[in-house]
């Protein structure tokens, strides 16, 4: 009988965007992948069961915070588990970290493995209400980390700030440095010189930089009319967002493209440089798409995202929060064009060296013990 594994991730969209490969790799190997998912619709289980995955509906509120919901949540997740009794759990993500370790102790499944790729914005975000949500979350972190065999991160830095807070031991975690990209479908593309462009993908949350990319944005159309900009992504029910009229009046005014949530790949390929203005990441995943496809990268000086460029080899590094500087390193390419496909060419070379996902995934499953 094969190895039954179980994924639990936080939306239906993620496993197939960031454990697609991970799921046909596990089930090439004859492994059974079962991937759990809140929002499954009709789309998404098809592809989940293209991947080779048993696609499984289960009940999580990603920001909720009522605690009899949350209670009835993990015992039906723990059903769950009972039913499918899987051999290996493998929750990815902080609130399925929680609910599916607390399950799987209640369901008495041993072999628990974590990834956290990011703190989330009740770590980032310095309001009252989120240093207190911190308290709450550190303790069931620290108790769904007992329970775990191990913990991946993607960066250094927060698993030190894991460790410092005392809510896992440094044994326990493993840094991965990225999920990687699948560089036989991420490939090189020269990027475009005339007019310079510059392209943010990623959800329109304020921690994300998104108000500091519309103001540069704004600053440069000014003085170089020429320039283009376009915003990949749309707002979702994360307390971080922006509201929509914060960034129609730069759709409305001409400064920017704003297609919504669509498929990166095309608009890549026809921009000249990757922004990214984030006050903290995990590892960007679409950071890596866009070395991948040979992209320079402007990005800030903070977790997860120092580690994806060395300042003035495939880009430059800024500090968060700073228009100023933002707008300054957007004239950098402007004014010296050549840059892009040089900077751009670097940027797919480091792919190549630390961000391929055949290479992440074997290390994952030697560190399951499926390898």
């Amino acid at each position: 009988m094969a190895t039954r594994i179980m994924l639990i991730g936080n939306t239906a969209r993620g496993l197939l965007q960031f454990r697609g490969n991970l799921i046909r790799e596990l089930s090439k190997e004859k492994y059974e992948v079962l991937s759990l998912a809140p929002d499954l619709d009709n789309l998404f289980f098809t592809k989940l069961i293209n991947l080779g995955a048993k696609p499984i509906h289960y009940s999580l509120s990603r920001t909720g915070t009522n605690i009899v919901t949350e209670i009835i949540s993990i015992f039906s997740l723990a059903r769950i588990i009972r039913n499918e009794k899987p051999d290996l759990i493998f929750c990815f993500q902080i609130k399925p970290a929680i609910y599916g370790s607390i399950s799987a102790a209640i369901s008495r499944i041993k072999e628990v493995f974590i990834m956290i790729e990011g703190l989330g914005y009740v770590f980032t975000q310095d309001t009252t209400k989120n240093k207190f949500l911190r308290i709450i979350l550190s303790f069931f972190l620290k108790a769904s980390f007992n329970k775990a065999k191990k913990v991946f991160f993607l960066n250094h830095d927060d698993r030190d700030e894991f460790v410092r807070r005392s809510i896992i031991k440094i044994e326990k975690a493993y840094v991965l440095g990225g999920i990687g990209v699948d560089l036989a479908e991420w490939t090189y593309v020269e990027p475009p010189v005339k007019p310079v462009s510059f392209i943010f993908v990623g959800r329109l949350l304020k921690e994300k930089g998104i108000i500091e990319f519309l103001k540069a944005a704004e600053y440069i159309k000014r003085k170089y009319p020429m320039t283009e900009f376009a915003v990949l992504g749309d707002m979702d029910g994360n307390p971080g967002c922006i509201r929509k009229e914060e960034i129609s009046p730069y759709v409305d005014r001409g400064i920017i493209e704003w297609p919504g949530f669509v498929e990166a790949r095309t608009w890549l390929a026809k921009s000249s440089v990757f922004v990214l203005p984030s006050y903290r990441e995990g590892l960007p995943r679409s950071t890596q798409e866009a070395m991948a496809m040979g992209r320079a990268v402007i990005t800030t000086d903070v977790p997860g995202c120092r580690e994806t460029v060395i300042n003035g080899v495939n880009g430059f590094l800024i500090r968060p929060k700073d228009v100023a500087a933002l707008a300054k390193a957007m004239e950098r390419f402007i004014l010296s064009p050549e840059l892009i496909k040089k900077m751009g060419k670097e940027s797919r070379r480091m792919a190549e060296q630390k961000f391929d996902v055949r290479e992440k995934n074997e290390t994952i499953l030697k560190q399951i013990g499926l390898d």
